[in-house]
């Protein structure tokens, strides 16, 4: 709890140079972008061995609060845009998170690995998301993606063997938020 209250301090801070998240949400950090993280954590089973990947990190959502709530996970963010990179590598340094490493790198140009879980929060429409990121993933690998009132539509809007493989859980911290969950490799048609 100390390393998410540091987190927390250091990130309200932060936004007031730079804006990590809108200001409104300040007020409600901890249920907004702290809970809305954590929870992603109740699909991901406790014995899951392997990496977890976080596309478009921004502020560190929700890549940090994993890192912090599981010190034996090694996390991966990925975040293209130079300020957050400077935050992101500053605070993980901060928090002394040595499981944690940021690719200051588009997405695209990242070298591919396998990760056992997948996570982006407010990074791209499911389609463009999968293109990217497919290459990432493998039979076992858990897909959680945070997308708010869109999440059904989103799935809708996927091929159907795509579709198959993802499906809709209700947010705890958003009555009208979705997080679309799936398991499996993605395999795009050329």
């Amino acid at each position: 709890m100390a390393r998410l209250d540091e987190f927390t301090a250091s990130l309200i801070g932060e936004n007031g140079v730079q804006n990590l998240i809108a200001k409104p949400t300040e007020a409600t950090v901890w249920q907004r972008h702290l809970a809305d993280s954590a929870q992603l954590l109740d699909h991901v089973p406790r014995e899951t061995a392997g990496l977890w990947l976080d596309l478009g990190a921004g502020a560190g959502f929700p890549g940090i609060v994993v890192a912090i709530m599981r010190p034996e996970w090694t996390v991966r963010l990925v975040e293209s845009r130079n300020r957050r990179i400077e935050w992101l590598r500053s605070i993980t340094a901060q928090l002394r998170l040595t499981n944690c490493q940021i690719d200051g790198e588009r997405l695209e140009l990242l070298d591919s690995f396998e990760a056992a879980v997948i996570s982006a929060r407010a990074f791209a429409p499911m389609p463009k998301l999968l293109d990217l990121s497919a290459r990432f993933s493998t039979s076992d690998t858990i897909w959680l993606l945070p997308k708010g009132r869109s999440a059904a539509q989103e799935v809708e809007s996927l091929p159907r063997p795509l579709r198959a493989m993802f499906h809709v859980e209700q947010s705890d911290t958003d009555d009208s938020a979705g997080i679309v969950v799936g398991t499996g490799k993605v395999e795009l048609k050329p």
